[in-house]
């Protein structure tokens, strides 16, 4: 789905729900990631990250960094950089290489011009006040720097949308269910560049598209249930439509051999 519903909107932008449940630990987070071990092509995100640094001195502020993927290859590419971690989850910063803190992306606790660029992966599409939060990130960001966002297209896996909407459908008795909520729909790869281009003369879109293949339901089955934060959004009974998916997906694969999933996001570098 590429419009949310304003429930949608609170529930994937609310505080409590991202630092209290989706990234109370990195559980939901590595399901997430782990799914794309089965694209190809296989895109290094860290080391294309790490390239387009390749020419940064001084510090990198890696603003909603998770489970701190992008910090740890940093720190063993990049030595000489100086890089901190915030989020707003203190769970999910337990296991990331400090220094790390617990800050909002609308208002960082960084000196205007202090960082050489700053990184928000995967993450603007929780800020309830996107504009805000890119004005932050041009603000702490020296004139000279950069800023790299990541993000997915409207169309990135409209396979695994069809399968929670077959087996919401199979649960309800309904012939089609509602669809699943779509975390990245309201910062898109299609609706970045207009949010980033208020404050950035520049918005290079690196596309980076793929084809995950699975021979067996469990990494997509993983994938789907590490939306369990989000399960009072999906107007269907979760548990039961997890098991229906996984149903459909074993017979699918019994019957084509593979299922395929087609991802398509990319990363957005931005200067002034």
């Amino acid at each position: 789905m590429t419009d949310l519903s304003a429930a949608h909107d609170a529930a994937v932008t609310d505080r409590g729900r991202l630092a209290g449940s989706a990234y109370r630990s990195d559980r939901d987070l590595a399901a997430r990631q782990s799914l794309y071990e089965w694209q190809t092509p296989r895109h290094d995100l860290p080391g294309i990250v790490a390239g387009q640094l390749s020419g940064v001195r001084g510090r990198v502020v890696d603003t909603g960094c998770g489970n701190g993927r992008f910090i740890q290859r940093l720190r063993e590419e990049r030595p000489d950089l100086a890089l901190l971690g915030l989020d707003i989850a203190p769970g999910i910063l337990a296991g990331v290489p400090g220094p790390v803190a617990v800050a909002d992306a609308t208002r960082l606790p960084l000196a205007t011009e202090s960082v050489a660029a700053a990184l928000a992966l995967h993450m603007l599409y929780h800020v309830p006040d996107i504009a805000q939060a890119v004005r932050e990130l041009s603000r702490v960001v020296a004139r000279d720097g950069l800023v790299i966002a990541f993000t997915n297209s409207d169309r990135d896996k409209a396979e695994l949308d069809d399968l929670w909407q077959r087996a919401a459908g199979d649960v309800l008795g309904t012939g089609r269910g509602p669809a699943r909520i779509s975390l990245s729909a309201r910062f898109s790869l299609e609706k970045a560049p207009a949010f980033l281009g208020e404050e950035f003369g520049r918005v290079e879109t690196i596309a980076l598209d793929g084809t995950i293949t699975v021979h067996d339901p469990e990494p997509v089955i993983a994938h789907m249930a590490s939306y369990r934060a989000w399960a009072d959004q999906h107007d269907v009974p979760f548990d039961a439509t997890i098991e229906r998916a996984r149903a459909l997906l074993a017979d699918h694969i019994a019957r084509n051999g593979a299922f395929e999933i087609n991802c398509a996001g990319g990363i957005l570098v931005c200067r002034r």
